[in-house]
Formats: structure tokens, C-alpha cells, sequence
């Protein structure tokens, strides 16, 4: 509170007038431990406007929450002689290992859809960048298989009346993170728009770590290798050679 009202004082003093996002979430910092079920973020803020608009009145929010990038591979299945296939492919450079959007009301009545495409404002506009050259039609649908599989897995998720805006400067949005997240920095990005046009933006950062024994597992399997899957081998040759002499027993 206190960090609060200096920064609204020096707000003040350095005579701003452009409205500015005052962003900030829960938790900087969510653990990956044994048993994780997943968690709830909190993203909320004001909004500081000198000119004395109300944002309740004037403004709509849109948060988006984006998981680390990673290229990825896309196959389709086809069905030859009665069997189930890999068929074609396509290879993407920048997809969201976690990609949720929130905002006080529907997209399409906040921004034109130009705006939406620019700002990522929903699952249908990830920028996904896809490797080599590709038709459109078959980009388009390898795009929406790929968005429909991941909803499917609760990681990509839309929620157009998420946002809620009280005391005419005040957000919050919660968004959940589901158990199979996965580790580094999630970017959350907060837009206030008036008119149609983003007029302020912000950002806070998200770390998700693994930590006791999900971290020291992790460190092993990245720093030795070779190592732990001979280990890893012959862990699994001792329990089925176990298993098998304790039924053979039985």
C-alpha cells in the first residue's frame, strides 16, 4: 500500500498525463513440488488516469498470460489400410507452452479484429510462426488443430468476461494453471483500451521452478544424461525382473 501511494505521488509531481497500468499478480513465484494439482493467478492493478476518467465508464481491460515459447511439430493422422497413420506434418517455430486471455467483455466489442490479430487478444490470433513454406489452407488447419489440443489440455483458455473493473480503477482476473504447466517465466500482459484503441500497457512476469525432489530429478536428467538413463534402464529391469519373480510366487 505504502509502495503505492509514493509511486501515485511521483505520479503527481511528474505532471503524467497518459493514462499508465499499475499491474501486479498473487504470486511471483509458483513451486513445483511432488503432488502439484495446479493453482489459481490472481492478476489485478489500477488503472492511473490524470485526467480523471473513470475506467468502470471508459475503459476495458484485457489480460493475456503466456507460458514459454518452444518450436513444435505438428503430425496428422490419416487412416491407410485400415490403420491409423502419420501422415503430414508441420513444424512451428514459437508456440506457447501456455497461453490464456481474459478481459472485461467480449473481444469483438472492445477492438476490430486487426487490433485483436496485432495484441494476441485470443486463441485464434497466437502467433504460432510456422517453419518453411506452407499452404495457407493447410497452415490454418494444422494452427486449429493444434489450439483445439491444447484447450483440450487446459492450456490454452479464453475467458471474455473474466476481468472485472470496481471502484473505477481498480482490475482483477483469475486465471488457473493447470498441473502439467511446465517451468520458466510467464509473461502477463495488461492492456487498457478506450474506443477501440489500446492506450496503456503493462507487464509482470511469472516464475514457475521446480524445487525438492521434481528439481534435483530435472537437474540430474539435463546435467548427466548418459547417466541417469542407465540408471533410469536398469531401475526398470529391477522392478520388472521383481514383479515377475513375486508373481512367479504367487
Amino acid at each position: 500500500m505504502r509502495a503505492l501511494l509514493l509511486f501515485l505521488f511521483a505520479f503527481v509531481l511528474m505532471g503524467q498525463r497518459d493514462p499508465i497500468l499499475v499491474p501486479e499478480v498473487s504470486q511471483h513465484e509458483i513451486q513445483v513440488r511432488q503432488g502439484f494439482t495446479g493453482t489459481e493467478l490472481l492478476l489485478f492493478g489500477a488503472i492511473l488516469d490524470p485526467r480523471g476518467l473513470q475506467a468502470g465508464n471508459k475503459y476495458d481491460i484485457v489480460v493475456v498470460l503466456k507460458g514459454p515459447s518452444q518450436p513444435l511439430r505438428i503430425r496428422e493422422k490419416a487412416r491407410f489400410a485400415g490403420v491409423w497413420v502419420n501422415a503430414d506434418s508441420s513444424d512451428f517455430r514459437s508456440v506457447p507452452s501456455f497461453f490464456a486471455v481474459s478481459s472485461s467483455r467480449p473481444i469483438q466489442d472492445i477492438v476490430d479484429e486487426k487490433t485483436a490479430a496485432i495484441y494476441e487478444f485470443g486463441t485464434q490470433y497466437i502467433q504460432l510462426s510456422p517453419n518453411g513454406v506452407i499452404d495457407v489452407e493447410q497452415q490454418s488447419r494444422f494452427a486449429s488443430g493444434l489450439v483445439d489440443l491444447k484447450t483440450r489440455q487446459e492450456l490454452y483458455k479464453e475467458d471474455f468476461q473474466g476481468v472485472k473493473i470496481s471502484e473505477q480503477v481498480l482490475y482483477q482476473a483469475r486465471i488457473s494453471l493447470p498441473s502439467s504447466v511446465i517451468t520458466g517465466t510467464y509473461t502477463a500482459e495488461t492492456f487498457a483500451i478506450t474506443g477501440g484503441r489500446v492506450i496503456a500497457s503493462a507487464q509482470a512476469d511469472v516464475e514457475v521452478v521446480k524445487v525438492g525432489f521434481e528439481k534435483q530429478v530435472t537437474y540430474y536428467s539435463q546435467q548427466w544424461s548418459l547417466i541417469y538413463g542407465l540408471l533410469a534402464v536398469a531401475l526398470s529391469v529391477t522392478m520388472g525382473w521383481g514383479a515377475g519373480r513375486l508373481f512367479a510366487m504367487i
